[in-house]
């Protein structure tokens, strides 16, 4: 068996930073202090892979020398052969070229690390090749990660793959998405279909792709959750900290801040003290405020995601300094149609055990009415 390793080394670095992807800021990115986020969690799962094979050897990887692979091979995975070398910053170039020359050595599977953008660039690579019908797994190692060929996490790529090469999952075909970055960092929200790509399938390890719910008739709903915010939360001693996305932006507007879109915002009383934040923007908000922190955040449509997707501004660090207690889930009736648990992945092993010790968690769905969701961290 011929397993395809690809990395973008690049992915995922403005995240933190609140970028809002990494699409052309990978140079800035790491001047800002932006540190590899896609090679560290391509590490961590073939260090989970190789815990979970006992014998190896049958396995030949086939990659890259340098950024692009063996940088990140930390663990015993199997025979490891090079085709292609890596270094510095790389381009969607690169991807492609890598996918041909993997191609070429006649791969069985790919599994790469990296974000939406990565995804479109291999899935392009494959169908010029006329190989449309190659299967990937991907690390998740970007900012938003809207395709299904995602697992949920570096943990659950590694049980994927050892799965698939076991014969336990059969393959089925998935969504690939994308957001248009430039578009995106001006506050608006347009993801489209590109394609179609072969993975293995498994609710349990695989996140599925993201679904954008649109119900007419919430207005009511909306309201009351905007209702149940100013009375309950906006009072002069707690801080809010909001995430991202529609439902918590109309409810922002509904009690008097503008909250960004796509980024996450701040206030104290109906005063806001913060917008577009970024990590060492909210551990100075945070550690400077005296009183009660909580942070708002809604989930992902389809996916359940709550931390881990699109809010990598709330790092560990983050929750750690405002206590994984803080967060409240917000959604309507609509989203939790499409919402069964609550995911979490927040990099940090021990921090996410946390979050699974809770089994549970509140979501507020309506004036004084929450739902209680089981929370889980694959």
């Amino acid at each position: 068996m011929r397993i395809g390793l690809l990395v973008n080394p690049d992915a995922g670095l403005g995240g933190r930073l609140g970028l809002k992807g990494s699409d052309g800021q990978a140079e800035y990115a790491r001047a800002q202090g932006a540190e590899d986020r896609a090679g560290p969690r391509v590490a961590a799962a073939l260090a989970h892979f190789a815990r979970l094979r006992k014998d190896p050897s049958a396995l030949e990887w086939v990659t890259s020398e340098g950024r692009m692979g063996t940088d990140w091979i930390e663990s015993q995975i199997g025979n490891v052969s090079t085709v292609h070398t890596s270094s510095g910053l790389t381009t969607a170039e690169n991807t492609a070229e890598l996918v041909e020359i993997l191609l070429s050595n006649q791969i069985d599977l790919l599994v790469y690390g990296g974000g939406d953008g990565t995804t479109r660039d291999i899935v392009a690579a494959l169908a010029e090749a006329d190989r449309g019908d190659l299967p990937i797994i991907g690390v998740p190692c970007g900012v938003k990660m809207h395709s299904g060929s995602f697992a949920a996490s570096p943990k659950a790529a590694a049980e994927v793959l050892s799965a698939w090469l076991d014969g336990d999952l059969l393959l089925a075909s998935t969504e690939v998405l994308d957001l248009d970055e430039e578009v995106y960092r001006q506050g608006r929200w347009v993801v489209r279909l590109y394609a179609e790509a072969m993975t293995p399938a498994s609710p349990r390890w695989m996140q599925g792709a993201k679904q954008r719910v649109e119900a007419s008739g919430e207005s009511e709903v909306l309201e009351g959750l905007s209702d149940h915010v100013r009375e309950l939360l906006m009072d002069g001693e707690k801080l809010l900290i909001w995430g991202s996305g529609g439902t918590l932006r109309t409810i922002g507007n509904q009690v008097g801040i503008e909250p960004t879109l796509l980024g996450i915002d701040a206030s104290v009383g109906g005063e806001q003290v913060g917008t577009d934040l970024a990590e060492a923007d909210l551990l100075e908000l945070i550690s400077g405020h005296d009183g009660e922190v909580v942070i708002l955040l809604s989930p992902m449509g389809g996916q359940g995601f709550l931390i881990g997707r699109g809010n990598l501004q709330l790092s560990p660090a983050v929750l750690r300094a405002a206590g994984i207690d803080s967060v409240l889930g917000v959604c309507t009736p609509a989203k939790l149609l499409t919402v069964r648990r609550l995911r979490i992945e927040t990099g940090d092993a021990e921090l996410d055990a946390e979050f699974a010790a809770k089994r549970y968690m509140k979501v507020l769905q309506g004036y004084r009415t929450t739902r209680v969701l089981p929370i889980s961290v694959d």
